[in-house]
């Protein structure tokens, strides 16, 4: 079949709604200090030979803004993203204080999906976090926010409110050391259908400092949520009166 102008054209704009369709943690605030997030120009700087800069953020390919399936929560990627790495540095954070997330797209825009949780995991390194084994690392859940329920108003749809940003407390009782910081936006516009939902698991290095004592286990990245979990294979498109947020307890101490 010959290809057409109108045919290329259609699919350019197809490829092009996709990848801005998405989004990732450009950067974020952490102790009042701005650090920068892992960009996509970064993948491609890799790949050709050119040096990419030292961060905390870790590095993944997400090349399409994307996003990892409920299909693939049996694998690694669930974790930090797709083919993710560590950061080769570390970000100092109190115990007690807060780091503000700031989320875009790959062509600067807004994130765009306004249905879904946002919760953040810490889990604790055996040494450096540039050296830690992703599928080894123990997910305890400090922050979780689904749903105004007298507002209908999703932590997403909050999170685009706040100029697309969103901000989490480290526990002041969690004892000090080197963590993973695992940030996630949980996307429901397609939960209704089963693997429809996606997640957009944003990792970075941190440092604790504090007095606290607190050292909560965790959960492997694999089994925090399975695709027929309530909240995952969820239609938000109603009058939403509970709803079951995905993942482990919710650390309290």
């Amino acid at each position: 079949m010959p290809v057409t102008v109108a045919s290329v054209v259609t699919l350019l704009g197809a490829f092009v709604t996709t990848t801005l369709a998405h989004g990732y943690v450009t950067g974020y605030v952490a102790d009042g200090v701005q650090k920068p997030g892992f960009l996509l120009q970064y993948y491609y700087d890799k790949k050709n030979g050119m040096k990419v800069p030292d961060l905390a953020a870790w590095y993944a390919e997400n090349l399409d803004s994307g996003f990892v399936a409920p299909d693939a929560y049996g694998t690694a990627d669930i974790n930090c993203h797709k083919n993710s790495s560590p950061g080769t540095l570390t970000t100092p954070v109190a115990a007690g204080a807060s780091v503000t997330f700031q989320w875009g797209t790959a062509a600067g825009g807004a994130w765009p999906h306004p249905y879904g949780p946002i919760i953040d995991y810490i889990a604790a390194c055996d040494g450096d976090c540039a050296k830690a084994d992703k599928t080894k690392l123990k997910w305890v859940k400090i922050q979780a926010s689904g749903i105004d329920y007298n507002t209908q108003e999703w932590a997403s749809a909050k999170l685009v409110a706040n100029n697309n940003t969103w901000t989490t407390k480290i526990p002041a009782s969690i004892a000090p050391g080197n963590y993973v910081l695992r940030h996630e936006i949980i996307a429901l516009h397609g939960g209704n259908s089963l693997n429809g939902a996606q997640n957009y698991p944003q990792c970075f290095n941190i440092q604790i400092t504090g007095s606290g004592t607190a050292k909560p286990a965790g959960t492997l990245g694999t089994a925090l949520y399975k695709n027929t979990d309530a909240g995952i294979h969820f239609n938000p498109y109603t009058t939403i009166k509970d709803y079951p947020m995905p993942g482990p307890a919710l650390f309290t101490g």
